[in-house]
């Protein structure tokens, strides 16, 4: 029989992410839930799609609709997510996943589909000029080999956090979380999510998403949400207050991450992608992590141009440089209403 494709239904989730895991390209973003998380928290509305051949799926794609007034109208795959596009398990399945996206994005009336993949693959779909490269590496086998395979500046800020009595705890609490990614991403110069979509991840990956939040004195200064996908540990969303960068707090948040990813036999850490040129970026690098281009591509409908929705846009400089000035509160009501449409 030959490819069908359909829309995702909650009976099949199970089925879905099952294939998700077997696939060696998929990845913790390909997983189900991540539509009802979108959904939620941001009111897009999904179009996933399972391709069947002989009752057997052979491929999914995870697309959401994203249309917001400020940011535009399209289909992504998937947005807020690093890592997306369609798995499949033959060229035949690909190409009936790449067909019905476009026919969705004609009866959709968006002006492009986006998909974020990881890998390469043999789509005729242009590949788009590099904004983003991601940083994986493997992790020493041993627990206590992991400082040593920090490189050398690094590992002497690790030290420091270490020295000035630095503690972790593990733990699935949102609000604490929520209030130091806020001051972070605020003074960046970037809108914060709102706090329903961190309390939707951890409630909805209860399977692998938890928080790590290092203490000063009892006192917390930073904290991480992660994800754990198969072998795979993903620090996903961090932040800190005023005191972790002179604590050594940053440093040896990524270290016990690690420390303890090897501890639950994890071994690769998944640093997320960065934008070329910025600081985290070159943070990531200091880390001795290698970047690694990712394979975006884009369909535009007839006369539509490619979204540049990033803060390196220089039409976002001056909003930029307002938001790193604005009082906490107000940036925390202001930027879920904003960021809804950044993806």
């Amino acid at each position: 029989m030959a490819v069908r494709c359909r829309a995702l239904d909650e009976a099949s989730e199970s089925a879905w992410d099952a294939f998700v895991f077997g696939r060696p390209d998929g990845t913790f973003f390909h997983r189900a839930a991540w539509r009802h998380v979108i959904a939620r928290a941001f009111h897009h509305r999904s179009c996933y799609l399972v391709a069947e051949q002989d009752g057997a799926i052979t491929g999914v794609l995870p697309l959401v609709h994203v249309r917001t007034r400020l940011f535009g109208n399209g289909l992504v795959s998937v947005p807020f997510c690093v890592y997306g596009g369609p798995l499949a398990a033959d060229e035949e399945t690909a190409e009936v996943l790449e067909r019905e996206a476009a026919t969705l994005m004609v009866k959709s009336d968006a002006r492009f589909c986006e998909f974020r993949c990881l890998h390469s693959s043999g789509s005729i779909w242009p590949e788009t000029p590099p904004l983003y490269e991601t940083f994986r590496k493997q992790l020493p086998p041993a627990e206590e080999a992991v400082l040593q395979a920090i490189p050398r500046k690094q590992r002497a800020v690790v030290r420091k956090g270490i020295a000035n009595g630095l503690s972790t705890r593990i733990d699935r609490e949102a609000d604490c979380f929520f209030r130091l990614y806020a001051e972070s991403v605020r003074n960046l110069g970037t809108p914060v999510f709102p706090r329903r979509y961190f309390r939707l991840l951890l409630e909805l990956f209860a399977d692998s998403a938890e928080v790590l939040t290092v203490e000063d004195a009892g006192q917390p200064i930073s904290a991480v949400l992660c994800f754990s996908f198969r072998n795979q540990i993903l620090p996903y969303y961090a932040g800190g207050g005023r005191d972790a960068r002179g604590r050594g707090g940053h440093d040896f948040m990524y270290w016990e991450v690690m420390r303890r990813a090897v501890a639950r036999g994890l071994d690769l850490f998944d640093f997320g992608r960065s934008k070329i040129g910025t600081g985290a970026h070159a943070f990531k690098k200091n880390w001795g992590f290698q970047p690694e281009p990712l394979h975006y591509r884009h369909l535009l409908a007839p006369g539509a141009r490619m979204p540049e929705n990033n803060p390196l846009n220089p039409k976002y400089r001056l909003l930029i440089a307002a938001w790193k000035r604005m009082p906490l509160p107000v940036a925390n009501f202001l930027g879920p209403h904003i960021v809804r449409g950044i993806g």
